[in-house]
């Protein structure tokens, strides 16, 4: 029996990009519905993204990744989809990855798969900061959970009706990709990697720059930390 699966899209400000990642994923899997949640775009991601077939939900403002998640995982879990993809609106994340994202979710029987630029060394290489800083969360977070993740920012992820029922109840603001991770843990479900290949933005600008970077790093692993400390339900 087909899998009932959604492909989530936090979009900001993503008009020049939205086009492609939509034909891209109604290309490598054409069963599964597409749903755009604009948080607040000031463009027209929104009206891009509905004539390109897609649903879409408007949030009133912006909000955040954090909560722009959320939303998709409560709209998965009022529909009963089996599964729920998150892409990244801005082209990174190659569509043609997700058919594999969702075979391991599928055959490992984890909770989330997530998808890792460092399995595979091909494609797009981020910059030596980033990678450093991804290094630090992978090594803090395995102190904490003695799991070894090797992309734990990666927000190309798959997940199963389990995992979009507890991250619908709750999902962390900000930057909450480490963090969701810590949170699963505590709940005792099941992290996966699988190799995919990141691609250049197809437009815009990240989110995340130079001057911001050791804030971030900060505040990041403050969440982590006190994730540690969060009731789980």
């Amino acid at each position: 029996m087909r899998h009932k699966i959604l492909i989530i899209i936090p979009a900001y400000n993503e008009a020049a990009s939205i086009r492609e990642v939509i034909a891209g994923l109604k290309a490598s899997v054409p069963h599964a519905d597409v749903l755009v949640i604009n948080d607040g775009s000031r463009d027209n991601t929104s009206e891009i993204a509905r004539k390109e077939g897609a649903m879409v939900l408007d949030l009133s403002f912006n909000m955040g990744i954090g909560a722009a998640v959320q939303t998709g995982f409560l709209f998965a879990e009022q529909r009963g989809y089996d599964a729920a993809v998150q892409v990244d609106g801005d082209g990174q994340h190659d569509p043609a990855d997700v058919p594999a994202l969702l075979k391991e979710l599928f055959e490992t029987k984890v909770n989330m798969v997530i998808g890792s630029r460092y399995l595979r060394r091909n494609g797009y290489v981020s910059t030596k900061l980033r990678r450093i800083g991804i290094r630090f969360f992978a090594f803090f977070l395995f102190l904490l959970t003695r799991t070894y993740i090797g992309d734990p920012t990666s927000g190309f992820r798959a997940m199963d009706r389990e995992a979009i029922r507890f991250f619908a109840s709750g999902y962390p603001s900000d930057y909450p990709e480490p963090e969701a991770l810590i949170l699963l843990h505590k709940k005792g479900l099941k992290v996966a990697e699988a190799p995919v290949t990141m691609r250049p933005r197809s437009g815009g600008s990240s989110s995340i720059r130079m001057a911001r970077a050791c804030y971030y790093m900060f505040k990041v692993t403050l969440s982590v930390g006190m994730g540690m400390f969060k009731r789980v339900e």
